[in-house]
């Protein structure tokens, strides 16, 4: 790729070191950053695309840490859903069983690209593996989108596998798509693992689960710590009673696990995913935003499902931040004290739980979540100029509280251009969502079927 120079652009770098900067510019070397500097020149024995960014915001990709990605097929059908009702319809012979590869493809490849879409340009995909050919067809789905990402392999949604006894597991599947899929750690996809965790399988079942990431030198996602059950369960004392605790393990939710297992995993390592909307409108829990920031821990932000919202991290973002501030200014109010001066969670903090805090989740860090020469081009531009946004006065603001997908002019993966002048690159929409719509139609026949048996 020729190299890029990116002008005149208000840089929210995410890097402490470099800060932001109110107006300069980005050399590109093909999938690499250059430098950042005002008035940067080139080289002149060199030829460079040059990209004027005034009126734009760059910053880093947003880092979702946990999506289904799959499930963008039957988005929006359970707004109303609680966790009950979506654990019993997704899982259990539901829709997750009744899916086909050809279903699968689509699903990853139309909800990857809704993800870059809405400026998130790496996700970590908490898969339901069904068969080797639908794990293939999930895979070709995110190759084809050009998003990086993690490819969390699972295990199938069936109720032998999803309940507290269950000793199966899906290892040998997951040692197949290693060596074939995720050879190169320098590939824009490489391995995860999703495991069912102490919570939904047999306890050596998560044992030697975690055993296997370990092996396959894949980070490890379970969902853990949550409803009902996470406060008794005290899965994370038990997993650093068995020293199995590590960067490696990343945590969805843990909206009910105590302070103590939050500062174990601060010192023993472990990372918190928050899906903040989905957790509050389904009954997780409430997010845990600040028991995590409270006890050690810099939680990284997630979708989680597109049944019940939408796939962008603005949303999130506002969630997580108001949520935490709403629960401390409730404790204040209740104690006859008005908040302030000073807010609990600043949005910068937000911002970077939405990009590097979510990169070191998932154990990324050294490539993206900061605009650092050295890492990779992996960055959105956001519209100044757009009537919701202007005039800016604090581009950290625009960010976090007032912009929306629309206003994303740019997307970037590794220098490659995926979004330009508001518009996806690369693909043919129309024909895409006829595939969706095929596979929507039948996944929604193949549930009615299985309903009158």
């Amino acid at each position: 790729m020729m190299k890029k120079r990116i002008k005149n652009a208000t840089i929210l770098t995410l890097d402490r070191t470099i800060g932001n900067l109110e107006k300069a510019d980005i050399l590109i070397n093909g999938s690499t950053i250059e430098a950042i500097a005002p008035h940067l020149e080139a080289e002149k024995h060199e030829e460079y695309e040059e990209i004027d960014a005034t009126d734009r915001i760059i910053m880093p990709g947003f880092v979702d840490t946990h999506r289904h990605t799959w499930e963008s097929l039957i988005r929006n059908i359970g707004v109303d859903w609680s966790l009950q009702t979506y654990l019993g319809e997704i899982y259990y012979g539901n829709y997750g069983s009744l899916r086909r590869p050809q279903d699968d493809y689509i699903g990853n490849l139309i909800g990857a690209l809704e993800a870059l879409d809405a400026g998130v340009t790496t996700l970590l995909d908490w898969t339901m593996i069904q068969s080797p050919d639908h794990t293939h067809e999930l895979v070709r789905g995110l190759d084809d989108a050009g998003i990086r990402a993690v490819f969390a392999h699972g295990s199938p949604g069936d109720a032998s596998f999803w309940n507290n006894d269950s000793a199966i597991d899906n290892a040998e599947d997951a040692r197949r798509s290693k060596a074939r899929y995720f050879s190169s750690d320098d590939q824009l996809l490489t391995m995860g693992l999703a495991i069912r965790g102490p919570e939904f399988s047999a306890w050596e079942t998560s044992v030697r689960e975690i055993q296997l990431a370990r092996e396959l030198d894949a980070v490890c996602s379970m969902h853990l710590g949550f409803g009902t059950w996470g406060h008794s369960s005290q899965s994370i004392t038990r997993l650093a009673e068995a020293n199995l605790l590590g960067r490696d393990l990343n945590f969805a939710h843990a909206n009910a696990i105590r302070p103590e297992e939050v500062r174990l995993l601060a010192e023993k390592g472990g990372s918190i995913s928050v899906t903040p909307e989905i957790e509050m409108m389904m009954g997780h829990g409430y997010p845990a935003t600040g028991l995590a920031l409270e006890n050690g821990i810099n939680p990284a932000l997630g979708v989680d499902v597109v049944t019940s919202t939408g796939g962008d991290l603005f949303t999130q973002m506002k969630f997580a931040l108001q949520a935490e501030r709403a629960r401390i200014n409730q404790q204040l109010l209740n104690e006859g004290t008005m908040p302030g001066p000073e807010v609990h969670l600043t949005a910068e903090r937000v911002l970077e739980m939405a990009t590097i805090d979510g990169a070191k989740a998932l154990l990324l860090d050294d490539k993206i979540g900061s605009l650092t020469p050295g890492k990779q081009a992996d960055f959105i531009m956001i519209r100044k100029d757009a009537i919701n946004v202007f005039p800016v006065n604090d581009p950290v603001g625009v960010v976090t509280q007032c912009a929306h997908t629309g206003n994303i002019d740019a997307v970037y993966v590794a220098g490659k251009a995926v979004k330009k002048d508001g518009k996806l690159l690369h693909h043919d929409l129309t024909k895409l969502r006829k595939l969706a719509q095929e596979s929507r139609d039948f996944l929604i026949k193949a549930k009615q079927k299985a309903v009158q048996k």
